[in-house]
């Protein structure tokens, strides 16, 4: 699929879902409960055992236009090109690296790296990434997204860490182009609720919608 269409595909749903598990299974079953939410955007961490096998997993389960699948918790481009051969459609760090941007731009994967300041977001989108993910989230709150805006009202912001069912349209609101969110929507796993998934998954796109309505 091709680069624009991926991150346009994220906005509109507005919801990327942050996977850790200690097995590929319970991986894989996080990915399906949170699509049948209608969150179709999913980002398996490489701290998850074989994460690239549930990324190759996922996409043979399933196409581009059902499901997105990207990296997540890449912070080199060794592991960033194990997951595009694998199929990732998107990579995401929790920081910024040079050598993973080249290599993301090379093969026209959107590159989404963690910041915390306003210099790293800076020097990411010179080196070309698309997203900046604001990380973590849960160190500033929704607030702070304004006063980014202010010098870069052109930075593509995705809050990860901090973000709730409670706060998530004050951070759509404020300008970001979507959020990220790992256990206030994946907890379920730990006590085998899938349900509460994809009820939580289902409740986080319609405040996304609310909030841009």
């Amino acid at each position: 699929m091709e680069k624009f269409k991926i991150l346009q595909r994220i906005h509109d749903v507005g919801v990327v879902a942050v996977v850790r598990a200690e097995s590929p299974q319970v991986a894989g079953d996080i990915a399906r409960a949170c699509m049948a939410g209608g969150v179709d955007a999913i980002e398996v961490a490489f701290t998850v055992p074989q994460a690239h096998r549930v990324i190759a997993g996922l996409n043979d389960e399933f196409d581009t236009e059902q499901l997105l699948v990207g990296a997540g918790t890449v912070m080199d481009s060794e592991t960033a090109r194990i997951a595009i051969l694998e199929g990732a459609n998107y990579v995401v760090g929790p920081s910024f690296d040079s050598e993973t941007a080249k290599l993301c731009n090379r093969y026209q994967i959107p590159y989404m790296p963690g910041c915390f300041t306003i210099k790293e977001m800076v020097t990411a989108m010179e080196a070309g990434a698309d997203v900046i993910k604001l990380f973590p989230g849960s160190a500033f709150g929704p607030d702070i997204v304004k006063a980014i805006k202010g010098p870069l009202p052109q930075a593509s912001i995705m809050p990860t860490g901090g973000v709730n069912l409670a706060n998530v349209e004050q951070w759509i609101k404020n300008g970001c182009f979507a959020v990220g969110v790992g256990g206030e929507l994946t907890g379920g796993a730990k006590t085998g609720d899938y349900q509460k998934i994809t009820d939580t998954a289902t409740a986080f796109v319609e405040a996304v919608r609310q909030a841009r309505s």
